[in-house]
């Protein structure tokens, strides 16, 4: 009977080994850098499909290729579409609430070929939605996006390049400090 019970218990442990992973990788959901503050709500989670766009410039006699603005559609899990990214950064949904941001904190892509992930602190709102009550959002799982390597000098200077990339916004609320 024991053999039998252990091998039952063994088997249960095969099949729920993996799920247990899984739910791990579920779980974190929110990356622990760059970090939102403490106490901080997550109330939306959108996906970006688009471009990063940099203009070749020249400063102190040395070109480069610098951000202009990106320009992505937002869409949730189910692919439905919820807005966009824009120049500012800014952030608009559908429902026409928008936030304008600030870089507060960039790390490192694991996908060294992937723009930063960063931690974005909202200056502006406006209208009424989603977004109204947003105070931080997270770029993570970014893939592509990086300025090219190249093809930046004199003949150059002022061409724009589009370069793809797909990133996932997480949108905060938090509670202000008393």
């Amino acid at each position: 009977m024991r053999h039998g019970t252990a091998a039952i218990l063994g088997a249960l442990i095969v099949i729920l080994l993996p799920l247990s992973i899984c739910g791990q990788r579920s779980a974190r959901l929110v990356p622990a850098e760059p970090k939102p503050p403490d106490g901080a709500k997550l109330v939306l989670q959108a996906f970006a499909h688009g471009d990063q766009i940099y203009t070749c410039k020249e400063q102190n006699g040395q070109y480069s290729w610098a951000l202009k603005a990106p320009e992505a559609q937002l869409s949730d899990q189910d692919h439905k579409p919820l807005g966009r990214h824009f120049v500012g950064p800014s952030w608009e949904l559908n429902d026409k609430s928008a936030v304008t941001g600030k870089m507060k904190a960039s790390v490192d892509s694991p996908d060294k070929d992937a723009i930063p992930w960063l931690l974005v602190e909202v200056k502006d709102h406006s209208g009424n939605g989603l977004l109204t009550n947003v105070t931080h959002i997270q770029r993570v799982d970014t893939k592509g996006g990086k300025a090219p390597a190249t093809g930046c000098d004199a003949p150059h200077a002022g061409q724009e390049v589009r370069v793809p990339y797909s990133a996932k916004y997480l949108f905060y609320e938090s509670k202000p400090a008393k």
